[in-house]
C-alpha cells in the first residue's frame, strides 16, 4: 500500500528538493511513498490522504499547532533535523518516514 508523508514548510522551494530525494531512495529501496511538500496552511486540505507529517526545522514553532490540528487522526508527526534538511539527505528523510509510520 502506497504511504503519503506531507513536508510542511514555508516556502516550498527547500522541502520541494528534499521530497524528491525522498521519492528517489524509496524508489531504490523499492518502496512506494509519495512526498508532498507543502506549507502548514495546506494542512487540513490533505490530511485525508496522508499518513504522516514531517516539519521543517525552521518551522518547529507550529509543531504545537499542527500536533492538536492532527488529535484523533492517528498521523504522526515530527520535526526533521537540521542536517537531514541541510544536506536534503533523501536516505534519512525516508528512514525518519519509517520510524514514524512503525
Amino acid at each position: 500500500m502506497k504511504q503519503t508523508a506531507l513536508l510542511i514548510c514555508s516556502g516550498g522551494a527547500s522541502s520541494g528538493f528534499l521530497a524528491q530525494n525522498i521519492r528517489k531512495a524509496a524508489k531504490k529501496r523499492s518502496m512506494e511513498i509519495e512526498v508532498i511538500a507543502r506549507g502548514e496552511s495546506e494542512l487540513r486540505e490533505y490530511m485525508d490522504q496522508i499518513d504522516v507529517v514531517l516539519i521543517a526545522p525552521h518551522l518547529s514553532y507550529v509543531r504545537e499547532d499542527i500536533e492538536k490540528q492532527l488529535e484523533g487522526s492517528n498521523i504522526p508527526c515530527t520535526l526533521i533535523d537540521q542536517s537531514t534538511y541541510g544536506l536534503l539527505d533523501g536516505e534519512k528523510g525516508l528512514d525518519i518516514i519509517l520510524e514514524q509510520l512503525n
